[in-house]
């Protein structure tokens, strides 16, 4: 898969990952974090034949709670067999995907009108598009 088509997966775990350690179960936030539809879902959905498809429910459900997400979350298939691989292969490259953010913790950082988020995004456009030959530098 083009780099260029890869950030679309990796910006949208980002987003998912930040989302949910930020936001889940707090009543006063700007996105709400559904049942079945944050982070957590999609750790659970690691190594099962099912994970594509169990993605992308996940990510539908967090678009429906947040109206301001659909269209915006929702764009890339994790359940693409020609961009991801089919059978074992897609399983293992969204499983190995996952565990790289599993790590993170977002919830930790305190900082208050942080930017990590924009940061880490304005991160991986440069890599992606150093990586796809996109950029000037």
């Amino acid at each position: 898969m083009d780099a260029s088509q890869y950030k679309d997966y990796v910006l949208i775990l980002l987003f998912m990952k930040y989302v949910s350690d930020r936001y889940a179960g707090d009543s006063r936030a700007l996105l709400t974090v559904p049942a079945g539809g944050g982070f957590a879902d999609m750790v659970a959905a690691k190594n099962d034949k099912e994970i594509g498809d169990k993605i992308n429910k996940i990510i539908a459900r967090l678009a429906d709670a947040n109206e301001q997400l659909k269209g915006a979350i929702n764009l890339a298939d994790f359940n693409d067999e020609e961009k991801l691989g089919k059978g074992k292969e897609m399983v293992d490259r969204l499983t190995k995907l996952v565990a790289i953010f599993e790590s993170i913790d977002f919830g930790r950082n305190g900082a208050e009108g942080d930017d990590l988020l924009g940061d880490a995004y304005e991160h991986l456009m440069r890599h992606f598009a150093t990586e796809s030959g996109k950029s000037k530098q």
